[in-house]
């Protein structure tokens, strides 16, 4: 007897389980609000660490399954979004250090797009120093970078940097110290 083909099941259906410690909301409508309204935050604060377009949505997509995960452990509402900076910085950095290691590894890169990262109003000149200040930025640690793009980029006061980045307020002035010689003596060669 044939099997009528309009009502035939697939033969194979994947269906993945969370991991054993991701918290599953009761109502994912709630955690598809949460998406809705902070991806645009994390995204602003992707773009400007990563300093490519090309990498942003992947990140947000990782940084949420990391709050879908901890979700459960927040404590505090109040601070979902500072907690949700925390892992997109964290995120970021982890990126930053797998550039670094495929650069120093001489694999193929996405290709940078830093004159994007200019208002729409900047000028010429405006877009080269930012896509230059980026250059540098790419040779430096991932910390080191992550430190001075929050504190410069993103106007961070120095304890929330040190917060956003976990580490200490000396820690972050002796990097942002260590990052701006670095452009400095960049920029003043050209």
């Amino acid at each position: 007897m044939p099997i009528n083909a309009s009502k035939a099941r697939p033969a194979l259906t994947v269906v993945r389980s969370p991991a054993p410690d991701a918290y599953v909301p009761e109502h994912l409508e709630a955690f598809d609000v949460l998406y809705r309204r902070y991806a645009p935050y994390v995204g602003s604060i992707a773009v400007r660490l990563l300093g490519r377009d090309g990498e942003v949505d992947d990140l947000v997509q990782d940084v949420f399954v990391e709050v879908l995960r901890g979700l459960k452990r927040l404590r505090e509402p109040a601070a979902f979004k500072g907690w949700l900076a925390q892992i997109t910085v964290r995120t970021a950095t982890r990126r930053l250090r797998q550039r670094n290691l495929r650069r120093v590894l001489h694999l193929p890169e996405l290709p940078a797009e830093y004159g994007a990262l200019a208002a729409a109003t900047a000028t010429p000149d405006q877009r080269a120093l930012i896509a230059q200040v980026y250059r540098v930025l790419d040779r430096m640690p991932a910390k080191t970078r992550v430190i001075w793009i929050l504190r410069n980029v993103l106007d961070e006061p120095l304890h929330a940097v040190a917060e956003l980045a976990d580490c200490s307020q000396s820690t972050v002035q002796r990097r942002l110290i260590d990052a701006q010689a670095m452009i400095d003596a960049e920029l003043s060669h050209d």
